[in-house]
């Protein structure tokens, strides 16, 4: 093994398909490797071990990328990892001693920079696919070349040959405004000369009662229990799919919705008429978690980096999925094998199944069951400001589309042909 210098982080191939790291203790530099799933500390050598993956060499070198590091050369990094000032790069110190300096790919950088904004992975894989088309637009020029004139010629394109909506243009706007100002760090001014699409004034589908409970006659299983959270709780998709045990408060009837739009938590309703199959169904998954962890599994995805202020987390009951997928995936930094929750499909499917049995002249999903949620409390009487916080809406005039599917407003308007008293004769 060779010497350990005063400050230098060395990586070496090990045994048994390991990474070695010298580590020169700090206990900043300690809680970092800790993140890494599946390392040791070898007490006898005075190492630590890491598995031997592409994803685990990457992930030390994103944790120690503000430190000299050592790197063996025959170990050649599968990604390039950026550090947050604007230079973009990595430095690694191969055995001759030289600086090696990298610039990461661009894609890599946007990656990387929406993930440090915590941005939802939805966000992630629409703005990258807008900034990919933006390019190709333009022939594969380096987006640091361009400015307001070409990209008010993509947006133009956008509305008069790809007949967008104005909500698809400004997503890629602010795609491509992200690109520039964060990743780019260029400034720019306002984009002016660009044919805007048409924002149109659209009403939400609704569902009365009747076909509610129609469509739900059709489903059945775990299906039955996320539509009825859909529509009984108001939730999004995928806040229903990505509901934890400790969020279901049982003693209170009480969902709480973490990170939901906007990245705003809120609380809203448990349905009473869900509630008993809910505990049955929570009761058989903690039985088959605990048998699970018996067998060394049992982890599940941590949201932000929790696992470095609780490294046992992942384990706990609390933190497993209310709708778990029935695999297992390998993560593809640490190697490590996790469960994730249900992919959406599975209830997209149902609903769209449910809907064709019924007979549905509706093209109803799975937002529409929120929609209804929203529409039938305000039938009910219940206040607006009410059902904009149980929605989680951030400005009212959000919440205030349902009156006009409700034909209210304030006003009860009424058919005068409603009004005729029909004579015979």
């Amino acid at each position: 093994m060779p010497d350990r210098h005063t400050d230098l982080i060395q990586i070496r191939p090990g045994e048994a398909g390991r990474l070695t790291v010298l580590l020169p203790y700090t206990p900043e530099r300690v809680a970092k490797i800790k993140t890494v799933a599946g390392r040791h500390w070898d007490s006898k050598e005075r190492y630590w071990t890491v598995p031997h993956t592409e994803g685990a060499l990457a992930h030390l070198l994103a944790l120690f990328a503000d430190e000299p590091v050592e790197l063996e050369p025959s170990l050649c990094p599968v990604m390039v990892l950026s550090r947050p000032e604007p230079a973009h790069q990595v430095e690694i110190l191969h055995a001759t001693g030289k600086d090696l300096q990298t610039p990461p790919k661009l894609l890599d950088s946007v990656h990387l920079a929406i993930r440090a904004r915590h941005y939802s992975v939805k966000t992630e894989e629409a703005y990258i696919g807008w900034i990919k088309r933006f390019i190709l637009f333009h022939h594969k020029r380096p987006p640091g070349d361009m400015g307001e004139e070409e990209i008010a010629r993509f947006l133009s394109y956008l509305a008069s040959a790809g007949h967008v909506s104005a909500s698809t243009q400004n997503q890629a706007l602010n795609a491509i405004l992200f690109l520039c100002r964060e990743v780019l760090r260029k400034d720019i001014g306002f984009v002016s000369g660009v044919v805007r699409a048409k924002r149109g004034k659209r009403l939400p589908i609704v569902l009365t009662r009747q076909e509610v409970k129609a469509i739900l006659g059709f489903v059945d299983g775990t299906e039955w229990l996320m539509a009825m959270l859909l529509y009984g709780a108001g939730l999004r998709l995928m806040e229903c799919v990505r509901l934890r045990v400790k969020d279901i408060d049982f003693s209170t009837n009480q969902i709480v919705v973490r990170a939901g739009k906007g990245n705003k938590d809120r609380v809203t309703m448990l349905p009473t008429t869900v509630k008993d199959p809910l505990v049955r169904h929570v009761d058989l998954l903690r039985r088959q978690h605990e048998h699970e962890i018996s067998q060394g599994f049992g982890r599940v995805e941590l949201p932000n980096a929790l696992i470095r202020k609780y490294p046992n987390a992942d384990r706990e009951w609390a933190w497993q999925w209310v709708f778990p997928a029935s695999k297992y995936y390998r993560d593809r930094v640490t190697g490590e094998r996790y469960k994730h929750h249900l992919h959406e499909s599975v209830i997209q499917k149902a609903i769209k199944e449910a809907t064709r049995r019924a007979g549905m002249s509706k093209p109803a999903s799975c937002h529409t069951f929120r929609h209804s949620f929203a529409t039938h409390l305000l039938e009910d009487g219940y206040d607006i400001r009410t059902v904009q916080e149980l929605l989680g809406h951030r400005d009212v005039s959000t919440t205030m589309m349902y009156t006009h599917v409700l034909n209210r407003g304030g006003r009860g308007v009424y058919s005068p042909a409603d009004r005729l008293d029909l004579m015979k004769g």
